[in-house]
């Protein structure tokens, strides 16, 4: 996040909720780019946030590789689908003996220009039956895709990258309904659908 500020980034967070550090919480937000994971670590590093990652990023990006590696986060292999069920499981059942924090991506990859992408079900789901002492926190995230609007170079200069926790709610009832909650509310504060 410091190198983002000599870019003229600046950083928002609106939470208006007080989060427990009492109880696990699944963090579920939209995929802009890779400037979406310290932004999320640093204002909610109080809940030991742990994230749902591709193994790709396990290597070659200083910092983020090395915590996702031994930080106790779940590196996906999205070709071996029997793999990313078993990460994200113990990766619920992690954060349910140790009331730590799972983030999610439900999108499965990010997206290029802001607009959201249909949620994945599957890997919320994991986590819920894995922890099923958990809130939901849904979470939307603004303009850091810009950062990556031209690719890796030159990056993008100036944006205002913010993030805005909606209320959050327990793991009761249908879980299909759960995750087009999240999903509802991730989207509500999507700058692209207002």
């Amino acid at each position: 996040m410091r190198c983002g500020l000599i870019l003229g980034t600046t950083y928002s967070f609106k939470n208006k909720h007080t989060l427990p550090t009492d109880r696990p919480l699944i963090v579920v937000t939209n995929h802009q780019s890779m400037h979406d994971i310290p932004p999320v670590t640093w204002f909610l590093r109080k809940h030991h946030p742990k994230f749902v990652s591709k193994k790709q990023l396990g290597r070659g990006y200083p910092s983020v590789s090395y915590n996702l590696r031994v930080g106790g986060s779940a590196l996906i292999d999205r070709d071996d689908k029997k793999q990313a069920l078993r990460a994200i499981s113990k990766l619920g059942k992690y954060i349910e003996k140790h009331n730590r924090s799972a983030v999610i991506f439900p999108e499965g990859t990010r997206s290029r220009t802001g607009h959201p992408k249909p949620f994945k079900a599957i890997g919320m789901k994991l986590l819920m039956k894995n922890a099923p002492s958990a809130l939901i926190v849904p979470i939307s995230i603004n303009n850091s895709w810009k950062m990556l609007k031209y690719g890796s170079f030159p990056v993008g200069l100036g944006n205002r990258i913010s993030l805005e926790v909606h209320t959050p709610f327990k793991v009761e009832g249908n879980l299909d309904e759960l995750v087009l909650r999240a999903e509802k509310a991730v989207k509500s504060g999507v700058n692209s659908f207002k």
